[in-house]
């Protein structure tokens, strides 16, 4: 008799998805702002599943799946004009180079050219290494504004907070908690910064290659495939004015409200971490030498 049929790659996380309906069925009601309230599935809905996890929080996880024939994504349903996002996550284990598990903000309906981004990356490696978290602003259409850090731990062992705050004079990026990166707005040196466009969070797991690990020298390993990113707990707080300012963006000149940014001595600890800035790159050095240019944010360090 000849052997049955291996299941195909997408068969692989359709049959993950349907035990994970099957347990929601058996757990009941979905709780108010859970994460099935909070975000709706933006692309590969078939390779993407809710379930109950036991995390205390009554609220479910949303697991991503990629495999050779699909990624996923979600987007939150509602955007803001500054905030902040937070989020926890867990991420492909094992092998996991090429893959990219992402959260970050974008708006909608803005051309391409002209588009706002945080982004917050997290590359995939060879088992046993460090993964690598890929940090980027965009402002206007244009972006490069990369740190890179190898993280300290290892992020697909349990779940961490992953946090995007924004408001009119900062950008911090958090990770449980402790600020590692801080883009400072400085509108009197011209720097470019997120200041109109309303952003959606977004998360998605998809495959990188080219790119990804080691510059692309480490292929996706489609024979671990399917992968899976875990998100949970995802909380949104708009940004607060001071009292009597209609919203944030309206801060009069002489405001204090903002002008707080992340701890000095965190940063500075978190810079043992820091493996690429695209400020001190010797190729971007010698552009900004041979155009004459240098971004203002730059022009300090």
């Amino acid at each position: 008799m000849a052997a049955a049929a291996a299941p195909s790659p997408r068969w692989r996380c359709l049959q993950v998805v349907v035990v994970a309906w099957l347990l929601i069925a058996v757990a009941g009601t979905t709780p108010a702002r859970s994460m099935y309230d909070e975000v709706e599935l933006t692309w590969g809905g078939d390779h993407s599943y809710y379930f109950m996890d036991g995390d205390g929080n009554g609220g479910e996880t949303l697991a991503l799946c990629l495999d050779e024939t699909n990624g996923s994504g979600f987007a939150s349903k509602d955007a803001h004009l500054y905030g902040r996002f937070d989020i926890d996550m867990k991420l492909v284990d094992g092998h996991s180079a090429g893959t990219v598990t992402t959260f970050y903000l974008v708006p909608d309906d803005v051309p391409w050219d002209n588009h706002d981004e945080v982004d917050m990356e997290f590359l995939g490696n060879v088992t046993g290494q460090p993964y690598t978290l890929h940090t980027n602003v965009f402002v206007n259409g244009k972006g490069g504004r990369v740190q890179q850090f190898k993280l300290w731990f290892d992020p697909s062992a349990d779940y961490h907070t992953y946090s995007i705050e924004w408001n009119p004079k900062h950008i911090i990026f958090y990770i449980d908690g402790v600020p590692i990166r801080d883009y400072k707005s400085d509108a009197a040196s011209g720097k470019p910064f997120p200041s109109w466009q309303h952003m959606r969070l977004h998360g998605t797991l998809w495959d990188a290659e080219e790119w990804a690990t080691r510059g692309g020298r480490d292929k996706t390993d489609w024979t671990q495939a399917p992968f899976y990113a875990y998100y949970r707990n995802l909380r949104v707080t708009p940004c607060s004015p001071s009292p009597g300012v209609a919203w944030c963006g309206a801060e009069p000149p002489e405001s204090t409200r903002f002008q707080q940014g992340a701890d000095a001595a965190a940063l500075q600890q978190a810079r043992q971490y820091v493996i690429y800035d695209y400020c001190r790159d010797p190729k971007v050095q010698k552009w900004f030498n041979d155009t004459g240019f240098v971004p203002a944010e730059c022009s300090s360090n």
